[in-house]
């Protein structure tokens, strides 16, 4: 398929298993250890947050504020990289004590061997081509820039993010039953495909691929088989590898 830049799936199966901020099923979102051991379980594809902090670091993490998952307050853009180590996940997640914030770095750095990355650019920042351009530098410098994918649902910080770097794909997350144009990877809400069957094989037509918005997709599973998505989103990469071994194992058998 033209543009396709997603892994080759490691579980033997069809579909890529995209793990939603790492294993948010067992671990603290967006942590080294959700990351770590939604890569154990087999993901495919590891996808995260980022925001960018006072002093211009790339770290993991959804909220623009820090109050929800960490014993923290304030904004990230407020708090300097150092302020953000000095921070620790709230509740309680047994094996993932002393869990913090990581930087883009850090998950660089323990990126296993096959296993892509999604970034999701969360912070208004990245309508700043300047900020661009010291990501895309930063995924160079890591060598990650070929097992990476950009993604956003604001279009702004993709054509920011495309001005700088032609090359790492980038992804749009979307409410829209049309697949838009533009982005290798297309990040449709999960009931889009209800109301627009032909979403995946109009993209497909496009040489775009198709991961549904569902972070927990197992009981859909039938559907994203069956309209040939190209990926799937989920919160429990092990549960969903069990369901869709299962799933494509019923079908062989027919």
């Amino acid at each position: 398929m033209k543009n396709r830049r997603l892994p080759k799936p490691r579980s033997g199966g069809t579909i890529v298993i995209v793990a939603h901020r790492g294993n948010m099923a067992s671990c603290p979102e967006n942590t080294l250890a959700a990351f770590s051991r939604a890569m154990a379980e087999g993901a495919d594809l590891i996808e995260t947050d980022l925001h960018v902090t006072a002093d211009g670091v790339f770290v993991c993490l959804h909220d623009a504020k820090v109050d929800r998952t960490t014993d923290g307050s304030g904004c990230i853009v407020d708090l300097t990289y150092a302020e953000t180590q000095r921070l620790r996940v709230n509740g309680q997640w047994p094996g993932c004590e002393g869990e913090g914030i990581p930087s883009l770095e850090d998950v660089c750095k323990i990126l296993e061997s096959g296993v892509h990355l999604a970034l999701e650019l969360k912070s208004a920042r990245f309508q700043d081509e300047r900020v661009c351009r010291r990501l895309a530098d930063a995924l160079h410098r890591f060598g990650v820039q070929r097992r990476t994918l950009v993604i956003a649902s604001h279009k702004k910080y993709l054509r920011a993010f495309r001005s700088v770097d032609a090359e790492i794909p980038i992804g749009q997350i979307s409410c829209s039953p049309i697949p838009g144009q533009g982005a290798e990877l297309l990040g449709p809400v999960w009931p889009v495909l209800f109301l627009n069957p032909w979403y995946v094989r109009q993209a497909h037509a496009r040489g775009q691929t198709v991961c549904p918005l569902d972070p927990r997709p197992n009981g859909r599973l039938w559907l994203y088989r069956k309209l040939g998505c190209d990926a799937v989103l989920t919160d429990d990469p092990a549960s969903t590898i069990r369901a869709l071994n299962k799933s494509e194992a019923r079908s062989s058998r027919r």
